[in-house]
């Protein structure tokens, strides 16, 4: 066979024009939708029955004796019956385009009335189906892809071509192929059914849409999951029905299909990810109103349980309910990402939670108000899980080891929790337009047990008390009363006694419970070291050891410190040591101090009237400084009363 093509002619009135050069003149126009198509019909009529029928009902409307069209050559040709080409593989469709005078002599005589003329409004799959649906009449060798096997099923089935017709036909080829080598692959069904996106309502009735549904569900399954991302070229609509069928399915776990939640979200939504990394070349970008449908339908789609997080993290959850806030999402679909993300807010990082506001009427730079709302959601899943826990009546020891057990994971998650909250708190804590109020809601939101020690969120007090100077006192008690100090360490202890910009309250009582938990530690070691070895390392059972942690926080917090007063221990020949230096420090001190009033005492009258003799004796008051008469003694059991009584504080 010699290389045969489609002619284009030109743009005319209707669009563009095809021809079929074979040597003879062609005898039908076919008109599908702005495309002409001058064709034969006798290779058309071979193998569609509806192009031969329709042809047929032609020639019975035209009127008898109309004469035969002439082929076109030079003006003074023989005339010659127009016979159709014996065999399909010797026919020749080349393209070339067509001389004027050609072309006028053409438009003549389909103005004449010598040529039929069909047209199909609703071609399936328009003209380029058209095209290879014609050269399959014609003998041309067609191949079939994914693409292009559901348009030419379905010109198929309405031009007719079918076996009944003439043997070896297209939707019979169609078929075969759209079975064996399609519908095995999910990948390749995906994109037949994207081509039938644009075949509806002819794909749905032939069922290729739910076959091809069908087949990608049965297979997502598999442990092969390269192909989820080719599910980002579907359609929302699409989409929807694969996802459905996939839930029906009781084989299909839910990690697929939160995989292809994930995939598609992350094709599809280009403000998804901050890196973009994850948008695919070939997905179109799409108008804000679809993508804030697409958005609703994934978030639609989330699964209700809480999921292992290994696929719908809570990165992408984050990242889902930041894309909501740039997409102005509804409130519904933004209420149910908080509350999903608040099932997995145990595994969210610092970058994560920082959502900008990208609302006009937010003050702050990042929305603490979805953060915080995030937070009482989870707050919330955890009161629930602790009422069902202890909702039964009596239970066995053995029932109570195994519900402690189950309950470990949730006081390291809400331990977690409570780090990210402190984190939180220090990076917006530098935000000029937080309010005093808005930081203590959300750094109180989390109950006591949540921070085993507070030196995040003294940190975080910290950087809120330098980010803004001009609080009133009242603000700054307030500020400072959410840290709780005597959970606070050595370190942050030291540094908020040396802090300037703690009102004078809050680093009393620092320095009050660092005193008092000194002096308890102490009381402790030695305790324990009295003890005899078998009650120091006691050998719990596994009961008991169970109850004891079902106990709560203070006793976890009393298990602590006994542990600490044994590392103690350890330091106590310093300690004392360090606790003699400061009583002789103090007491050299104390004498200097009486030399300096001697002095004072011993002045003459007139010299008192000078403020330069009147400036050792007043230093005490210009200084503002109060010394007790009691002298600094290690072994005194009001210790702490003295050190309060000299910064001020009442006993």
């Amino acid at each position: 066979m010699s290389s045969s093509s489609m002619a284009r002619h030109g743009p005319s009135r209707a669009g563009e024009a095809w021809f079929c050069t074979t040597g003879l003149p062609s005898d039908v126009v076919f008109e599908v939708q702005d495309m002409s198509f001058h064709l034969h019909k006798f290779p058309l009529m071979s193998k569609s029955r509806k192009i031969s029928r329709m042809l047929a009902e032609q020639d019975e409307q035209r009127p008898p004796g109309q004469p035969r069209r002439r082929r076109r050559g030079s003006s003074g040709g023989n005339a010659e019956e127009h016979a159709a080409p014996a065999a399909a593989a010797e026919t020749e469709i080349e393209e070339a385009e067509e001389e004027d005078g050609d072309e006028e002599q053409l438009q003549v005589s389909m103005e004449d009335g010598k040529s039929y003329r069909i047209t199909f409004p609703d071609f399936p799959g328009g003209p380029g189906t058209f095209e290879a649906a014609a050269k399959f009449c014609y003998g041309v060798r067609v191949e079939l892809t994914p693409w292009n096997v559901a348009p030419l099923r379905c010109a198929a089935e309405y031009l007719e071509m079918t076996e009944e017709h003439s043997e070896d036909n297209l939707a019979a080829r169609a078929e075969a192929y759209l079975s064996q080598a399609v519908l095995r692959h999910p990948g390749e069904a995906t994109k037949a059914l994207k081509s039938c996106e644009d075949l509806l309502p002819h794909a749905e009735e032939l069922g290729i849409v739910a076959r091809c549904v069908e087949a990608i569900a049965a297979r997502s399954s598999a442990t092969s999951r390269s192909w989820f991302g080719d599910l980002a070229v579907l359609g929302l609509h699409m989409y929807k029905r694969v996802m459905a069928a996939m839930a029906a399915r009781e084989d299909v776990r839910t990690e697929a299909l939160e995989g292809c939640l994930v995939s598609y979200a992350k094709a599809t939504l280009p403000g998804l990810s901050r890196s973009m990394r994850w948008r695919r070349a070939s997905a179109p970008v799409s108008s804000e109103v679809e993508q804030r449908d697409l958005l609703e339908a994934v978030v639609a789609s989330l699964p209700a349980d809480k999921g292992s997080g290994s696929v719908v993290t809570a990165k992408f959850l984050f990242a889902l309910l930041r894309t909501a806030h740039i997409l102005r999402a509804s409130d519904a679909a933004r209420a149910a990402i908080e509350r999903k993300a608040a099932t997995q807010l145990e595994q969210a990082t610092v970058e994560d939670v920082l959502i900008p506001s990208y609302s006009g009427a937010a003050e702050t730079l990042y929305d603490v108000d979805c953060v915080e709302r995030v937070v009482r959601h989870f707050l919330a899943e955890e009161e629930v899980g602790e009422d069902e826990a202890s909702s039964s009546a009596a239970i066995t020891e053995e029932e109570a080891a195994a519900r402690t057990t189950a309950s470990r994971p949730s006081a390291v998650a809400m331990t977690q929790v409570g780090k990210l909250v402190d984190n939180y708190l220090a990076e917006v804590a530098s935000d000029a337009n937080l309010k005093p109020a808005k930081f203590c809601e959300l750094a109180l939101a989390m109950p006591d047990h949540a921070r085993i020690y507070d030196d995040g969120v003294y940190r975080a007090v910290d950087i809120y008390l330098k980010a803004h100077p001009r609080l009133t006192t009242e603000e700054r008690d307030r500020v400072c009363g959410v840290v709780d100090c005597r959970k606070l360490t050595v370190e942050a202890c030291t540094h908020a006694a040396q802090n300037e910009r703690l009102p004078l309250r809050a680093v009393l009582q620092v320095l009050f419970f660092e005193q008092l938990q000194l002096r308890r530690a102490i009381t402790g070691t030695l305790l324990a070291s009295t003890a005899s070895p078998r009650a120091r390392h006691p050998q719990p059972q596994p009961a008991a050891a169970a109850v004891r942690h079902a106990a709560g926080p203070s006793e976890a917090w009393r298990t602590t410190t006994v542990q600490e007063s044994q590392t103690l221990r350890l330091d106590m020949d310093g300690m004392r040591t360090r606790v003699q230096g400061l009583e002789r420090e103090c007491s050299s001190m104390r004498r200097a101090i009486k030399k300096i009033d001697g002095r004072g005492g011993t002045a003459s009258p007139s010299s008192a009237s000078s403020p330069d003799a009147a400036a050792p004796a007043g230093w005490r008051s210009r200084y503002r400084c109060k010394f007790s008469t009691q002298v600094c003694d290690s072994q005194a059991r009001d210790a702490v009363v003295s050190r309060a009584s000299r910064m001020g504080m009442s006993p």
